[in-house]
């Protein structure tokens, strides 16, 4: 339900002298009143952010170019209106809430020239979009989004020097006073001031390329975009484009729309970067129907796709064989999905011909009579290139999902793609997920058949992900929208014993962190990325692992330091489940159980690190106790460590 308030625009909009010119300010107040943004109205339009006394941003330009004027160019405000929004938001996949409120004042800014900018001011943020009201097709030649964040310490985020990129490098901290010119931020970043810090990112992105920023002056960023191909060489190989001719344009797209949401996360409290809001207030509709859609679980073969040990009485390799034993593990374990990465068909080039090793017709009904469904990995240029009938066929196959991977860019021709590939699939009840792919920005509400995406430094990396590294994902990548970070390994080392890779994969960390990744990475088809013999070997893991949701009532983030460490409680239903994950450094912790429910009891199980996991990552510990909301439980994290547990309640 919205409830919508139009308020006094008296006290709101005024006149500054400026020499001979007069600029106009209006201003808009968050509905606590401690958030207060100040757009400018002059020679150019700017705003400035103002959240507990503490100004975060000044004077940021916001300007669509196009090809035959700049809007936000001597503008002339025609209305300004502000409403204060009431509303309850249920969105249609649990990433973290079953509901949110969405209270915000709304500022309405219409210019002369047929466009508009809309500015939400939550006590917790601020968004911002143009909407334009222009005839036929635009042309827009580049984007002022500034950020003027000159009196912050620092910035968090991923560096990179181009647009092509699978968004998977290391996180970096730069102090505002060393930013780099040559080098672009992706989305999301955060900025840290004094007193508070500000996740950056965009949303409800459509028909429009990919967000970066980089260095435009002395503590500011400002939007750089990628330029679409125009002519491109497909024949390189199964998954890669040569660029043979480029766009001089970043977007080439209808004159009426809306443009993407950029929004500004702000708290100061680190807790509440991970539980981010923001994208859940700003989605868009779903567009298809999605009450077919399963989310869940998946067994996946890639990094650890051989089984051994007693038991195996097969030669285990991409064959029959080896897929039947992971869909009786599925289904005996209460596992959706398995699946099959690169090697399932003859040709990654060709989707039609199927490997006869496989053979995938058996393994289908197979699957189908264990209640499992089959996803199928592709490059992203084989789904492009047989997208006219490529779903069908699957449909008709019986397959159940497909994982799209290498796509790694955002220009808009790309952004299309991921929207032309989950339109077509949900026509034939497909699931996606996006490997190779960007951060999320909204396709997954409108397709909520788009399960999730990667985007991230995850587990493939092997000794090359560390904990160091995974332990910004809750506050950053994750924050913003489902990950494919593909977790649960069971042989896990620390750092300087580190040695394996496919098909023995380990994981750097303990293995504590392991079962408490499960719980803390939110996506709606995580990865068991071990293989069933190996869980098998370990019965209490497994059985853990296996029955964690992949939606959620509630989230609620115990304790948090950015960088540092991550420890938060979700709930399905009556359970709750606790994850908690640690950088480099050991510590110790004691949370609160009172917000869990006021006199509630629970059985517990728990995974901690065991007393040499500082030393051997394999060390952990599995305790079954009781507890209740009087309590408080003390976590101990060795370095690169973690803690999970599961509270079911006692009636």
């Amino acid at each position: 339900m919205k409830k919508i308030i139009s308020l006094c625009l008296a006290a709101l909009v005024g006149l500054v002298a400026s020499g001979a010119s007069k600029a106009k300010i209006v201003s808009v107040k968050s509905p606590d009143g401690q958030t207060v943004v100040n757009v400018t109205i002059a020679d150019d339009i700017r705003y400035d952010v103002v959240s507990h006394g503490e100004t975060l941003m000044s004077a940021n330009k916001v300007a669509l170019t196009l090809r035959d004027r700049t809007l936000g160019s001597k503008p002339v405000l025609k209305s300004s209106k502000v409403s204060a929004v009431k509303e309850t938001v249920r969105p249609d996949f649990k990433l973290k809430f079953a509901e949110v409120e969405n209270n915000y004042s709304l500022l309405n800014l219409s210019f002369k020239g047929g466009y508009r900018i809309l500015f939400r001011v939550y006590d917790d943020g601020v968004a911002y979009r143009f909407v334009t009201e222009l005839p036929g097709e635009i042309e827009v030649m580049e984007e002022s989004a500034e950020l003027n964040i000159a009196g912050a310490g620092y910035v968090v985020g991923q560096l990179t020097e181009k647009f092509q990129t699978a968004c998977e490098e290391l996180y970096s901290t730069v102090k505002v006073e060393e930013l780099e010119e040559g080098k672009m931020w992706e989305m999301p970043i955060v900025v840290a001031y004094e007193k508070q810090k500000m996740l950056v990112s965009e949303f409800d992105l459509e028909d429009y390329p990919g967000l970066f920023v980089k260095p435009s002056g002395k503590g500011v960023l400002n939007a750089v975009h990628a330029h679409s191909p125009l002519k491109v060489d497909d024949t390189v190989d199964d998954r890669w484009v040569k660029f043979l001719e480029e766009s001089d344009w970043i977007a080439k797209t209808k004159g009426s729309r809306e443009f993407p949401w950029r929004y500004m996360l702000i708290t100061g409290d680190d807790r509440l970067l991970a539980e981010n809001r923001m994208p859940m207030r700003l989605a868009p509709k779903a567009r298809v129907d999605f009450s077919w859609v399963k989310r869940g679980q998946t067994t996946w073969d890639w990094l650890n796709g051989i089984p051994y040990g007693p038991g195996i009485d097969f030669v285990g390799g991409i064959n029959l064989a080896t897929y039947k034993y992971f869909t009786d593990f599925a289904a005996k374990n209460g596992v959706k999905y398995i699946l099959i990465d690169e090697g399932w068909a003859l040709d990654t080039e060709n989707p039609y011909v199927t490997n006869p090793e496989v053979n995938l017709p058996e393994l289908i009904s197979y699957a189908d009579s264990k209640g499992v469904g089959v996803i199928l990995w592709l490059p992203w240029l084989t789904v492009e290139k047989n997208l006219d009938k490529m779903f069908e066929t699957f449909e008709k196959w019986g397959i159940k999902g497909t994982k799209i991977d290498f796509m790694d860019r955002q220009d808009q021709w790309m952004v299309n793609f991921y929207e032309r590939v989950a339109a077509e699939a949900a026509k034939h009840h497909i699931i996606i997920d996006f490997h190779g792919a960007f951060h999320p920005v909204g396709l997954e509400y409108r397709y909520p058949n788009v399960l999730t995406f990667e985007g991230v430094r995850g587990l493939e990396f092997c000794g090359r992900c560390q904990p160091d590294n995974t332990i910004y994902q809750p506050f950053l990548r994750n924050a913003v929208g489902p990950m494919d970070f593909t977790p649960g390994m069971m042989v896990c080392s620390q750092p300087e014993q580190f040695s394996g890779s496919r098909p023995e994969t380990p994981a750097v960390g303990t293995k504590a962190s392991q079962l408490a990744q499960i719980v803390a990475f939110e996506t709606g088809l995580q990865m068991l990325a071990d293989n069933p013999c190996r869980y098998d070997m370990y019965p209490d893991c497994r059985d853990f692992l296996c029955g964690v949701p992949v939606e959620w009532d509630d989230t609620k983030v115990l304790a948090a330091e950015l960088g540092s460490y991550y420890v938060v409680a979700k709930r399905s239903g009556d359970t709750w489940y606790i994850a908690g994950l640690n950088n480099s450094t050991a510590r110790d912790l004691t949370v609160d159980l009172a917000c869990l429910g006021d006199g509630k009891n629970w059985k517990m199980i728990t995974f901690a690190d065991g007393l040499v996991a500082d030393r051997i990552g394999m060390d952990y510990r599995c305790n079954h106790t009781t507890t209740d909301s009087n309590s408080k439980l003390k976590i101990h994290m060795a370095r690169n460590g973690g803690f999970a547990a599961r509270l079911v309640l006692l009636k």
